[in-house]
């Protein structure tokens, strides 16, 4: 095997994908903001709106491994992923403008008209998931075995500061206006996409000699804890998200819970790099494991949290050690299939990310914050288990 040491990290490429990054996470940022709000004025209540994220999930669940595998075919094919990249960004963002649009148009819409609008939505989220796979399977292009985390960090960096605006900057967003903040998460989105493309132009499809024979049979079983692993680190982080600003709520005299929940995407931003270079030296496997076990812990104790100077210092060391476990994800599901194959990887890990969603929107979103930050702690230590047993048969190191 030719050491990883010959091939350095393509950072402008690396940049150029965490934009994409970025741009994917402001958007849902904005959607989730606003879901309810626009929902709410055609008449929708609460349980249509979990109705509609948990047939988001369920759709990506089943899109995310396909257009994977189809993105792999592509690379193989005409040398690139984009294609059906900008088939999915195209698609994403004339119904995230469609969205505010069909509100401010049908405003009266009665009936069977307004279900036009979650009909939307739904579409709306599985052109996104036409989009994620295939992008962020480019990564195993970019950056090779041991320096993937340390690439991946980019990615967690840029993400971690579009996921922070949810908490630290809800009001601005809505203040903007649904017509507004939608137009602006599109020409983002379309933006980034640009500049990956500019910095990313197409090469040579694979010949038959970069072929890697694999058994299906074999190759099944790693797929199935990759997508295991998603589930649990899915539900895990966002019990931790829903149940942290309730327990405040309850244990803590905090003025504004989502000030400190800010504070666990503060932590993520700023370790993200030196996290992945410690998982570099390390091992991806073992950080990804012991943050997820860590995690686990940090969780449990929001339990016994009564100062507010208490619960800041606890988020920012959650989101601190989460970093780890964010900048492992896709060189993990990387390292279980062959090259040739990183679209099914990528978009098995998220498949099993959205199936997480729809277990914790259907059966755990409305228990109690203590029961939460159970489950939690038990989604987060399944998926490291996961993560330990898959590590026995990773096909390249990381």
């Amino acid at each position: 095997m030719t050491s990883t040491t010959q091939h350095p990290i393509l950072w402008l490429k690396v940049w150029g994908l965490a934009a994409v990054q970025g741009a994917i996470i402001l958007m849902w940022v904005i959607y989730n903001l606003y879901l309810k709000q626009l929902l709410a004025q055609f008449g929708f209540s609460d349980p249509v709106i979990t109705g509609v994220l948990i047939i988001e999930n369920t759709l990506a669940a089943v899109i995310e491994p396909i257009v994977g595998t189809s993105s792999d075919r592509f690379q193989r094919t005409i040398g690139s992923r984009f294609p059906l990249i900008a088939f999915g960004v195209v698609w994403a963002s004339a119904l995230f403008v469609a969205m505010p649009a069909i509100v401010i148009l049908g405003g009266n819409w009665q009936g069977v008209l307004r279900w036009i609008l979650p009909l939307a939505a739904i579409a709306w989220a599985s052109a996104m998931a036409l989009v994620r796979s295939p992008a962020l399977s480019l990564l195993g292009r970019y950056a090779f075995g041991t320096k993937l985390p340390q690439a991946a960090s980019i990615l967690t960096l840029v993400g971690a500061v579009s996921g922070s605006m949810a908490p630290l900057a809800n009001q601005f967003i809505l203040q903007l206006g649904s017509a507004v903040a939608f137009t602006i998460g599109s020409l983002v989105l379309l933006g980034a996409t640009t500049v990956l493309r500019f910095v990313d132009p197409p090469t040579a499809p694979a010949s038959l000699a970069e072929e890697t024979s694999f058994k299906w049979h074999t190759l099944i079983p790693r797929l199935a804890l990759v997508m295991a692993a998603g589930s649990g680190i899915a539900i895990g982080f966002r019990s931790m998200m829903q149940s942290f600003p309730q327990i405040l709520q309850v244990q803590v005299p905090v003025a504004n819970a989502n000030l400190v929940l800010g504070f666990i995407f503060i932590g993520i931003a700023l370790t993200a790099l030196p996290a992945g270079t410690l998982a570099r030296r390390i091992g991806n496997i073992k950080a990804m494991v012991s943050g997820l076990g860590t995690v686990a812990l940090l969780l449990l104790l929001l339990l016994f949290v009564n100062q507010v100077w208490v619960a800041g210092l606890l988020a920012f060391t959650l989101g601190a050690v989460f970093s780890f476990v964010s900048n492992g994800t896709m060189p993990f599901a990387l390292s279980m299939v062959p090259p040739t194959k990183a679209g099914l990887g990528t978009g098995i890990y998220f498949s099993g990310g959205a199936i997480g969603l729809s277990i914790f929107f259907s059966a755990f979103s409305q228990l109690s914050p203590a029961t939460g930050v159970i489950v939690g702690a038990i989604s987060f230590l399944f998926a490291g288990g996961c993560i330990m047993l898959a590590s026995r048969y990773a096909l390249r190191s990381i």
